[in-house]
């Protein structure tokens, strides 16, 4: 869906919906962390060759996938369940959104920093961050909430 649908969607011609990151979002707190990080590595291969953005998708999802079990304890109580899996029905609005928040961040801004490999167009980069991390977490966050 990516590939095919999403990946040619560019809003105000930055903005780009990254839907792919919400899977790395859902691995639940016990999950094996070296098999996260080798699924999100396939994820981001799987989105790179149809996308033709060579590594930039690997590199970026392999990180996210890395970092996500981090991330989601700062938000999770040591009682909490061992297999509670992230969503608004399980963490609350506020603590979901800023989980969500965090990890779209640090994809949007590994992805297009790579991306642009140069500090020359700091302009457009952070309008791409922005609109892409924007238009991210708001379809994240709504599909999450129909998904109860």
């Amino acid at each position: 869906m990516q590939a095919l649908l999403l990946g040619r969607i560019h809003i105000l011609g930055v903005a780009t919906p990254l839907l792919y990151v919400y899977l790395a979002l859902l691995f639940p707190r016990g999950y094996s962390r070296w098999l996260q990080t080798l699924l999100c590595f396939i994820m981001g291969l799987v989105v790179d060759i149809f996308e033709n953005t060579p590594g930039l998708a690997t590199t970026t999802m392999t990180l996210v996938g890395f970092i996500q079990p981090l991330v989601l304890e700062l938000f999770l109580k040591k009682e909490d369940d061992a297999n509670l899996r992230p969503a608004i029905n399980t963490m609350g609005w506020m603590k979901y959104s800023t989980y969500a928040f965090i990890l779209i961040t640090v994809y949007c801004l590994v992805f297009f920093s790579l991306e642009a490999f140069t500090a020359a167009w700091w302009q457009e980069w952070i309008i791409a961050v922005g609109g892409s991390l924007a238009l991210t977490l708001v379809i994240i966050l709504i599909i999450d909430s129909a998904r109860r």
